[in-house]
């Protein structure tokens, strides 16, 4: 079932308010890579390609956001994600897929997300997640 627009759009808008608080990201990368241990370690074996650890937080970053997207619109915690959901969610064009399953979470990776391998990476992560 898609996230709806107003779910997206509340969580961002959530996110940006808190960002005054330079403890929130930090609580929320920590809370998100002990709580969704396989895609912390997925996210971090893709360092080369993502070009470092400040890379690797932004992706974790975005991933919980993702994560409360899903709350949100499921009324309960997203699922714990394992590695065999992340290889399942895997194959062909990430983003393309997400786009036609989950449009406003997509939209939500195009319009805060740069790097080409960051976003791929959040799109199959939003795919596992939404298995």
């Amino acid at each position: 079932m898609p996230i709806k627009k107003e779910h997206v759009a509340e969580v961002v808008a959530e996110a940006s308010q808190k960002m005054s608080d330079p403890n929130y990201s930090a609580v929320l990368v920590g809370g998100f890579a002990q709580g969704q241990t396989p895609i912390t370690q997925f996210v971090s074996a893709h360092e080369p390609e993502l070009g470092g650890a400040d890379a690797i937080i932004n992706v974790i970053f975005h991933a919980a956001l993702i994560a409360q997207c899903y709350a949100r619109g499921q009324g309960r915690s997203a699922r714990i994600v394992s590695f065999d959901d992340l290889d399942r969610a895997a194959g062909g064009d990430t983003m393309a897929l997400l786009e036609k399953t989950q449009p406003f979470l997509h939209g939500f990776i195009e319009e805060n997300v740069q790097q080409a391998e960051a976003k791929r990476l959040l799109a199959l992560i939003a795919l596992a997640m939404d298995r």
